[in-house]
């Protein structure tokens, strides 16, 4: 027995580990709380591996989709027919970059941005932001740096900083502050000036290559595909994965967990090869899971004044697995509360769910004026968390807007579907003219009385 497992396992025939075989069998029960939890682990790695295969399936650069190691970059804000993703912004163009430095570093020279704040997350491959080169981190002048493979052994050359990326792969989502259309031209031309090569073409005439198309690749939204997915094609793809982008210092736990299942890192899985007992517990395992990682999303953060803020773990997860996912799920790529905080209304003052029926206002007190020290906005949703058509072309109103300030130093927002006069339109965010909608408030490089929890948005009052 022995010497014909050998022979499969160097024939390439099983990806069940000997170690696995060895194990005793599981009760049903703890093979399934084991498939259960793998599947949480392993969902932001999955669901970036679908979000890199898609970004990257272009020739050359178009929108924030661009070949392997090279920037894309969103040239507009989106409007009312954008429904690529939900709850958009208009108050920053994005910078995107997939890369790949599991053979060489990749060499990133960004331009001074005078007094325009920015910033560069980049997140490995479990969706963990490892680095944020930008205003708040390192200021606005001109920087070059490197992002560098887990195992990589060399020497930068001088002025170049290094940041080691914890996963051979990763991915950049990069926001530049945007002051309206206006501001487009100064935007795309710092844009335009941040420039990607490999260390070997570092300091000459270098030409990126074209991107490679796979026209089987399917290219609808990632948290769609994963939920389309069985458990043989999601754990397969996670494990194939984990070759390239091994796991994080502290994941010892649930790694020895799912070595009792067969799952190890830096080894091929196969569903089929797998016992009985454990094909039945991760065949289980998305319907378990995927509602779990959605509640997750949904129920994450604190309720103060009928705004929901998620204030922590965000953008760096330690071992809250469960929470990881699910802002992977809702929020692929969102900010740590350092760089943004996103407070959520649902409903006024009173609970009810906001109609567009109704009118309201957000009043702020002058000791309320959302605490920043980059810039602060409100944005509308419609009922499909995307932006609605309305008479002024404005889907998100703020400091940068032209306000009206009462004389007392507060600050009225006036939120209905039809105009309050014009008068007052220079404090109004459209509601859609019909349905439901929901609000976020972003406050930039928020200042800590907002991190601590010390400052909340105040309550959303109805009119009428």
């Amino acid at each position: 027995m022995k010497s014909t497992l050998l022979s499969a396992i160097c024939a390439g025939t099983l990806v069940w580990t000997q170690a696995a075989l060895a194990q005793p069998s599981l009760p049903a029960d703890e093979a399934r709380e084991i498939a259960r939890d793998a599947f949480i682990y392993a969902y932001p790695l999955v669901l970036s591996g679908v979000t890199f295969d898609v970004g990257k399936n272009v020739k050359e650069p178009i929108g924030t989709s661009a070949p392997l190691n090279q920037f894309g970059h969103m040239r507009q804000f989106p409007d009312a027919y954008f429904t690529i993703v939900v709850r958009p912004n208009a108050d920053t163009l994005y910078s995107s970059l997939g890369y790949d430095v599991t053979k060489e570093p990749l060499v990133i020279s960004v331009p001074a941005s005078g007094d325009r704040y920015y910033l560069l997350p980049f997140l490995d491959m479990s969706s963990d932001i490892f680095t944020v080169p930008g205003t708040r981190t390192r200021g606005n002048g001109a920087q070059t740096f490197a992002i560098v493979g887990p195992n990589w052994q060399g020497r930068l050359p001088t002025g170049v900083k290094e940041y080691r990326s914890p996963t051979g792969l990763g991915l950049l989502i990069g926001r530049t502050q945007t002051n309206g259309k206006a501001d487009y031209e100064a935007v795309r031309a710092f844009q335009d000036g941040m420039a990607a090569v490999p260390l070997s073409a570092y300091g000459k005439s270098y030409t990126p290559p074209k991107g490679t198309v796979n026209p089987k690749q399917d290219m609808s939204a990632p948290p769609d595909q994963i939920d389309k997915m069985d458990a043989a094609i999601f754990f397969a793809k996670f494990a194939e994965l984990m070759k390239a982008n091994p796991p994080h210092a502290n994941d010892h736990p649930i790694l020895d967990r799912m070595r009792r299942i067969g799952i190890e890192p830096g080894k091929s899985f196969a569903l089929a090869s797998a016992p009985k007992d454990v094909q039945d517990a991760l065949n289980a395992a998305p319907a378990v899971a995927l509602p779990a990682i959605k509640g997750a999303w949904s129920k994450a953060g604190t309720l103060a004044n009928g705004w929901r803020t998620n204030m922590t773990a965000i953008g760096t997860y330690g071992t809250d697995y469960l929470h990881r996912a699910g802002v992977a799920y809702g929020g692929y790529g969102a900010n740590a509360i350092e760089d943004a905080l996103y407070p959520t209304a649902f409903a006024d003052s009173e609970g009810k769910p906001f109609s567009s029926d109704k009118r309201y206002v957000l009043h702020f007190a002058k000791d309320q004026i959302p605490p920043v020290r980059a810039f602060w906005s409100l944005t509308m949703y419609d009922e499909r968390q995307l932006f609605t058509e309305n008479p002024i072309d404005r889907y998100a109103i703020g400091d940068r807007d032209k306000l009206v300030f009462n004389a007392d130093g507060s600050l009225d927002l006036i939120i209905q579907s039809d105009s309050p006069g014009k008068d007052k339109e220079a404090n109004w965010l459209p509601a859609p003219k019909s349905g439901t909608f929901t609000m976020n408030l972003r406050l930039y490089w928020p200042k800590v009385e907002a991190t601590n929890g010390a400052w909340a948005p105040p309550p959303v009052k109805r009119l009428d």
